[in-house]
């Protein structure tokens, strides 16, 4: 009998990559808030740009700590057991961040949020890996990136609308967007069990995987997580002074700049499953190199030309392009780690973001403080393009 996970011949659609979609837009809700309200909790905790750098390096720091028994427990458990764990932990995160009273409290329950994604990850990217082939398996990927990114565009969506135009106080978007929430656990309940340490493969073709007797740790693979980490530095210290900077930079309402955050997700709901097509056309190597460096591009356009609304456009752009290539990235890792062994794999795919995380986040927040803004987006597309290098000379993924 066929598994929910596993698609018909000719289709990739099945239950198990809708709940796979759906949850991971669900897991992604309250990660984008915070960097949204830096400007609110500034004025509410009187904190400096150093500090709320500090705040948006320690939920990365819980996620790295976490990150590999996470993925080991998704090999022991499967994925159903270990997503609604992770709604719990979310559920439990947002309503503590709806009763902070003060930046410690605040800390501990946006750690919670992000130790939410970090149980999720492993469990659905291995899920969905395990269910297609090496040629649907980008496609399938990209459609479940899609989901994150319209998940990684609610918060500051959520802020723009439920702050900027309703007047609601930022507690209050915690506590509405828990409500969702409950309609994922009902999803996954449905969601069969699968065979836990076995590997679910499409039956339209093998898969092409690596035997489960493989090495995980080869030099590819850990030129890739350098690549990973070098992107995920650049990429933290933009992202999390990006409304801020909006805001005391361009003079934007938080409102407007909440939107400008949002839309490079939101287009990226579009962009995932694009990718995921292309890539498995043109290849994932290929089509990575070459849509990374055109979001280089893009961003570096951005930085150059001072008209605001050419900004956003450009910068949007760059968003686009990353989104592009989030299925390039997931099916490499799905390339480069053994089948039986993908949960502990993607935990690591996911480890370099959350290390860098807890530095870079401070980094910028430093440079902002003596260096102004600008040097952030600088010094970030530097460190972008010498990631480009490690993935293009460094890393086989044949």
């Amino acid at each position: 009998m066929e598994s929910q996970g596993t698609a018909k011949a000719g289709s990739i659609i099945s239950y198990g990559l809708i709940v796979m979609t759906v949850t991971h837009t669900l897991t992604h809700v309250f990660g984008g808030i915070h960097p949204a309200i830096f400007s609110l909790l500034r004025a509410e905790f009187d904190l400096s740009l150093s500090q709320l750098g500090v705040i948006a390096a320690i939920p990365p720091l819980c996620q790295a700590l976490l990150a590999i028994p996470t993925g080991l427990l998704s090999d022991r458990f499967g994925a159903k057991k270990m997503i609604l764990v992770s709604f719990l932990v979310a559920i439990l995160g947002a309503l503590l961040a709806s009763y902070a009273p003060n930046p410690l409290t605040f800390i501990v329950a946006v750690s919670l949020v992000y130790i939410n994604s970090t149980i999720y990850h492993p469990a659905s990217y291995s899920f969905t890996a395990k269910s297609f082939g090496t040629r649907d398996r980008p496609k399938a990927l990209g459609l479940h990136g899609a989901g994150g990114t319209l998940g990684h565009a609610t918060g500051p969506l959520a802020v723009s609308i439920l702050i900027g135009l309703l007047a609601f106080e930022w507690r209050n978007v915690y506590l509405l967007l828990t409500v969702p929430i409950f309609f994922g656990i009902v999803m996954v309940l449905f969601l069969k069990d699968e065979a836990v340490g076995e590997a679910v493969e499409s039956t339209a073709m093998p898969s092409g995987d690596p035997v489960d007797t493989q090495t995980l740790f080869t030099m590819s693979l850990l030129m890739f997580l350098v690549f990973l980490a070098l992107r995920s530095i650049g990429s933290s210290m933009i992202t999390n002074f990006l409304v801020l900077y909006l805001q005391d930079v361009k003079g934007l309402s938080i409102t407007i700049a909440s939107l400008i955050s949002s839309s490079t997700m939101l287009t990226g709901f579009l962009a995932a499953p694009i990718g995921g097509y292309f890539a498995s056309r043109f290849g994932e190597k290929p089509w990575l190199l070459s849509v990374l460096a055109m979001g280089y591009v893009f961003l570096g356009l951005s930085l150059i030309i001072p008209n605001l609304f050419l900004f956003a456009l450009f910068y949007v752009a760059y968003g686009f392009c990353n989104t592009l290539s989030m299925a390039s990235r997931t099916s490499i890792m799905a390339k480069l780690s053994p089948r039986g062994r993908r949960g502990l794999g993607y935990s690591i795919f996911f480890l370099p973001g959350s290390i860098v995380g807890a530095v870079a986040p401070v980094m910028a927040g430093f440079l902002a403080d003596f260096y102004g803004f600008n040097t952030i987006f600088y010094i970030a597309l530097v460190i972008y393009v010498i990631g480009l290098g490690v993935i293009k000379f460094m890393v086989n993924v044949e």
